[in-house]
């Protein structure tokens, strides 16, 4: 009878934080659920392995948790995400009076190694573009071309690209209005040659679904969804990329690194990316100073 009460309890905790970064802090849909699913895991651990619940949870147990992660060959990275969760979690649990000790004090991330990003070619990139073939389905191809468009012109992460509306393109002024993280907008421009892109897949989409509520829909005209993009990606690029990792982050990787390797204010790939710090851009420098060294060797006779 007590651990139902207890887990009653836990279950009200999980949702109402859940409702707290849905509707206060305006996390999108699938950041909610990737947390939903962190915590769900933390919570099934400390119930197979102690019988606890989660407002019996202590900083031990969450170590004992990272622990096994890494046990499960988890990368760091994946484990900091996770712990990162649960201190959102637990943080909150705190600030609410709903726990008087949070059990994450005194757990720390993971170490991770410094990797520069990577990206694709602007050939490579060009090649996937353009690749024309024979399809039954005109409007498939339309649809691959605009995703891969929008993502390398604009640098817009694949969650934004999931949330755009037809009514966010104003052709008048030529920018794209983009929902960022924590629903933060901001204004892209784009060129008159992907106004038109755009313009031709908007017809061809209301000619086969008519009006939808999202700009990017599946084959059936229904919204799309994260791996619809991935793979939409990742099976374009693999054709002319030698690039292991061909996800869309990989292309907005590409447009920083671009944007830059052509003489760009930091600042205003800043803005771009919707990057709340410029630390997070300045990763790029690295990657545009190792495209310029490339070039150097290739060129300079005393290389």
């Amino acid at each position: 009878m007590l651990y139902l009460l207890c887990e009653s309890k836990a279950r009200s905790m999980i949702d109402s934080f859940l409702h707290y970064i849905q509707y206060r802090k305006n996390y999108s849909s699938y950041t909610v659920l990737s947390y939903h699913n962190d915590i769900k895991q933390f919570q099934n651990f400390l119930l197979n392995t102690y019988q606890l619940t989660l407002n019996q949870a202590s900083s031990t147990h969450i170590k004992d948790w990272i622990v096994s992660l890494k046990q499960e060959n988890k990368s760091n990275s994946s484990v900091n995400r996770k712990l990162s969760s649960l201190k959102s979690f637990y943080k909150y649990l705190s600030r609410e009076n709903k726990i008087t000790t949070n059990p994450t004090n005194g757990v720390f991330s993971l170490k991770m190694p410094q990797k520069l990003p990577v990206f694709f070619r602007e050939n490579e990139i060009d090649s996937a573009i353009g690749e024309t073939k024979d399809t039954e389905n005109d409007f498939a191809n339309q649809r691959k071309t605009i995703i891969l468009e929008l993502l390398y012109q604009t640098g817009m992460r694949r969650a934004e690209l999931l949330g755009l509306k037809d009514s966010d393109f104003n052709f008048f002024s030529l920018t794209l209005l983009v929902r960022g993280k924590g629903n933060k907008e901001r204004i892209i421009p784009i060129s008159q040659e992907l106004k038109n892109k755009v313009k031709q897949y908007l017809i061809i989409k209301e000619e086969n679904f008519g009006q939808t509520p999202t700009f990017i829909v599946t084959d059936k005209g229904e919204a799309a969804y994260p791996n619809f993009i991935y793979r939409i990606v990742k099976d374009s690029m693999g054709k002319v990329s030698t690039q292991d990792k061909r996800s869309p982050h990989v292309m907005r990787h590409s447009f920083a690194s671009t944007l830059l390797n052509n003489g760009a204010d930091i600042n205003a790939v800043k803005e771009l990316l919707g990057h709340a710090n410029l630390s997070a851009t300045q990763v790029y420098t690295h990657t545009s100073f190792e495209q310029l060294k490339e070039n150097y060797r290739k060129a300079h006779p005393r290389k």
